[in-house]
């Protein structure tokens, strides 16, 4: 079930590449990887030490629908997967927690610039978890770890915000930031026939930067002077 979710996300990717890639330039698609390093802001009942920098590669793959009316102003939207999480070390206890979730994102942002060469975007992205995991390490050894699909540990979505700088035909740089809390605070779970709720004090915004790669150098991202004149 799990193997053939992701064939069908992945899916959702490319397809579109194989009819769209000789369209106008004007509306053009592009399939890309997000290399992001996360950290939280985080607030345990008033402690904010313990964040550790976090490197997630995989698997955050993204396509945009870009709509570019001049050579200096542009639009785009899609649908993504992102890898969202953040590392913590416990306040004064031999506790490490790794927590991540996968994503289903929805962006929506404008590009100003120049659309031949580099420009600047911003945006808001509506993100749906579907899959949540965690780990937890006593003494650098893990001690327990779980994935639940559809979990109530996490909210029903996130929402953020984005600004970035375009460098290539290839490359461009992002900041994102989540205003939504990463975990469900009212989340309760029953342990040793007890109701606890573990994340009730725990505030952690997730935020990061990553590097963006076009990985369809084929489709034309930028136009010539003669593109606008049609």
């Amino acid at each position: 079930m799990k193997k053939h979710l992701l064939l069908f996300i992945i899916a959702i990717f490319f397809i579109p590449q194989l009819s769209i890639a000789q369209n106008s330039t004007k509306k053009y698609w592009v399939t890309g990887w997000e290399i992001p390093f996360q950290w939280a802001k985080i607030d345990n009942d008033g402690d904010e030490s313990g964040n550790v920098m976090r490197f997630a590669p995989a698997i955050n793959i993204q396509t945009l629908f870009n709509l570019d009316p001049s050579k200096a102003i542009g639009f785009f939207t899609g649908i993504g997967v992102r890898n969202v999480g953040f590392i913590y070390n416990v306040p004064q206890q031999p506790v490490k927690k790794k927590f991540r979730t996968y994503n289903l994102a929805v962006p929506v942002a404008f590009k100003l610039g120049d659309m031949t060469r580099t420009f600047f975007y911003a945006g808001y992205e509506i993100e749906f978890p579907f899959s949540y995991k965690e780990k937890t390490f006593r003494n650098e050894v893990k001690d327990d770890k779980f994935v639940v699909w559809f979990s109530d540990r996490v909210p029903v979505f996130y929402n953020s915000v984005f600004v970035g700088i375009n460098l290539s035909k290839v490359f461009n740089v992002r900041f994102k930031y989540y205003f939504t809390n990463f975990h469900n605070k009212d989340y309760t779970a029953v342990v040793n026939g007890e109701e606890v709720q573990p994340y009730k004090d725990l505030n952690a915004n997730v935020f990061y930067i990553s590097l963006n790669i076009s990985l369809f150098k084929n489709v034309r991202f930028y136009y010539s002077e003669s593109d606008f004149k049609k």
